[in-house]
């Protein structure tokens, strides 16, 4: 419970910093309220990739892999913040472990093109009922 009280208070803290990003980027270049480029998740996609990569080695190497600090850190604020961090975690691990494997190809192609399918479904089944 208390991991599940941790995630949740650091994916707080990492959904108001996402908010802050947005507001920070939002700006005149915005057409049907969407950004002409989405500069602001580009922007967290790349620090949280960053910022994954220093909580990894500083909880795993530094705070003896501490499930709590990993809880609260990589799977709250920066699942918070953008969820993109743990998908590029776990490309380098697979990669690290077994180098340009079928594992890393279709983790890597499959999570990209099936998410945007998904989402191209979602769209299309929803309009769909609400027509």
């Amino acid at each position: 419970m208390h991991l599940l009280l941790l995630a949740s208070l650091g994916g707080a803290i990492g959904a108001g910093l996402r908010f802050l990003v947005n507001e920070a980027f939002a700006g005149p270049e915005i057409v049907r309220g969407v950004p002409v480029f989405p500069w602001a998740t580009l922007s967290v996609n790349i620090a949280g990739g960053f910022l994954m990569g220093v909580v990894f080695v500083l909880v795993n190497e530094r705070l003896g892999s501490s499930l709590e600090w990993r809880t609260f850190l990589a799977t709250g604020i920066l699942g918070g913040l953008t969820t993109f961090s743990a998908y590029s975690l776990d490309m380098m691990t697979l990669l690290t472990d077994g180098g340009l494997s079928l594992r890393f190809v279709a983790y890597t192609a499959g999570s990209v093109v099936l998410a945007l399918g998904a989402l191209a479904a979602g769209l299309w089944l929803t309009r769909a009922v609400l027509a």
